[in-house]
């Protein structure tokens, strides 16, 4: 898998992950969503997407 596919996946799991947290565990978890959030904007703009940093490491090819 590519690198920009994988970190969709990864951004998309955990959004999922912190919509199901807030659901069932507390809401305080929407926090989470935020950050995620903010983050991928952030990453569009500059360019720095630690996630990506990463799964790079992980073996993910650019």
């Amino acid at each position: 898998m590519k690198l920009d596919n994988a970190v969709r996946v990864f951004a998309g799991t955990m959004v999922l992950l912190s919509l199901v947290l807030t659901y069932w565990v507390s809401p305080h978890f929407v926090w989470f969503t935020v950050f995620i959030g903010f983050n991928l904007i952030q990453s569009a703009f500059t360019g720095i997407c630690p996630a990506a940093s990463i799964l790079k490491k992980l073996g993910f090819a650019p």
